[in-house]
């Protein structure tokens, strides 16, 4: 079983470090300065057209985003895990983690830096806008140390809803919120367990005046365990995906209505339906379509396949599954310089699906720099991006937002100083 998928996740469960890295105690870092941006437009052999728009530095305008950005009247709003800075006399003191903004014109401003603990650190999810006020979820930090829920206005003044305990009412969120008539539903990662450590996750509702409540708390097999992603609203009904657990191991789709009603309506078993989706799932007429970061057709994957990666258990897949629970493999990575580890989300436009896996695509990377790649929903996939080397971004680990023809999404390292970008690409029109 492939596990380098969730890696960004593990590396975000180390609460104390973070803290430490947080205070007073931490030694003073250099004063922020300007960071130069890289070019317009580049248009490419397949006839896409690709630019950063905005390359991070480290302190003061945060670092490594993997999470996707929202579109508020034209600007873009966003989140990194690390970064952030804070001021105490001639001194600077690094975050953890900020809330941004970016114009599609590459103008960014640092809206929130979470620099204290309490207030939450190293946000993995994206935001929801809801009557103008920004609500997202902090992986860590909070009065707990497990995470927390917030709201921020695009001014930037920050409100804790609430901080999770790590016990029954969950811990360590990585999923963005949804909104469902008026209130917001999600999923922690970890808790839902009487033990301080313990648990397997749970789904929860909240309101915006921060009272919350468990739905359901997962139990590992056969119920799914770990539930990374977000959830989607269809009919009615929410539907998500678990990592692991379900009754082979290698995570499930799951539904549950807004009282708490839950089942699992598939679980996957590694070849060749693929394994562990940390991404969740989009709705398209009724049918919805999900990405796995591992298992599918190719079991070992060669250089010319994979690349430098040998995937074990494969390298992912794209899919599609009925609210009833028939599942199709679309895709399965490994066949060439297609990718490997979708981790991010699909978008849909105009019948055709787009997504991004963080390694794999052109041989410049140790790993490969990852892609941007679009697939019909009849299974014919297309790479429309490979990331590259200096300036260019790569790793992109969240899913992409479309606006007006255009895709945007953040890339989790690279850029000018290797701290992660936002880019624009627009796709070619040609016939595939």
């Amino acid at each position: 079983m492939k596990m380098q998928a969730i890696n960004r996740f593990a590396l975000s469960v180390g609460v104390a470090a973070f803290l430490a890295s947080c205070g007073g105690s931490q030694p003073p870092i250099a004063a922020p300065g300007a960071i130069p941006q890289t070019s317009a437009f580049a248009a490419h052999a397949n006839g896409s057209n690709y630019k950063i728009l905005y390359s991070f530095g480290a302190a003061p305008d945060g670092e490594n985003p993997v999470a996707s950005l929202i579109d508020v009247g034209g600007t873009l709003y966003g989140t990194t895990e690390y970064g952030g800075l804070y001021s105490q006399g001639s001194y600077y003191y690094g975050c953890g983690g900020t809330i941004f903004s970016v114009t599609t014109a590459g103008t960014e401003k640092v809206l929130q830096s979470f620099c204290h603990g309490y207030d939450g650190a190293q946000p993995l999810a994206g935001l929801v806008n809801v009557k103008g006020v920004l609500y997202g979820t902090t992986s860590s930090g909070g009065t707990h140390d497990r995470g927390t829920i917030f709201g921020a206005t695009p001014s930037g003044t920050e409100n804790v809803l609430k901080s999770f305990s790590g016990k029954r009412d969950g811990g360590n969120p990585t999923g963005a919120l949804i909104d469902v008539g008026g209130k917001l539903y999600g999923t922690t990662r970890a808790g839902g367990s009487h033990k301080a450590r313990g648990g397997k996750g749970t789904v929860f509702v909240i309101t915006t005046g921060g009272a919350e409540k468990v739905l359901h708390r997962f139990s590992g097999a056969p119920d799914g365990e770990k539930p990374y992603a977000d959830l989607v609203d269809v009919g009615g009904k929410l539907y998500g995906t678990t990592t692991f657990g379900g009754a082979y191991g290698g995570g499930t789709v799951f539904t549950i209505t807004t009282r708490g009603a839950e089942k699992v309506i598939y679980s996957f078993r590694g070849s060749p339906d693929g394994e562990l989706p940390v991404a969740g799932l989009v709705d398209v007429g009724g049918m919805l379509y999900g990405s796995t970061t591992a298992g599918g057709a190719y079991t070992s994957c060669a250089r010319g396949g994979c690349r430098r990666v040998v995937c074990t258990g494969g390298c992912g897949t794209v899919y599609s599954i009925t609210p009833s629970g028939n599942e199709k493999v679309l895709h399965s990575f490994g066949n060439g310089a297609d990718g490997i580890d979708p981790t991010g989300s699909l978008v849909a436009v105009k019948g055709t699906l787009y997504g991004t896996t963080s390694e794999g695509g052109a041989d410049t990377c140790p790993f490969g720099c990852g892609t941007v790649f679009s697939i019909t929903m009849s299974g014919a996939e297309s790479v429309v991006y490979s990331f590259g080397t200096y300036p260019d971004g790569n790793t992109p680990s969240a899913g992409l937002l479309a606006v007006g023809g255009t895709l945007y999404g953040t890339t989790t390292f690279g850029g000018m100083t290797g701290n992660g970008t936002v880019f624009a690409l627009t796709p070619s029109s040609r016939p595939k």
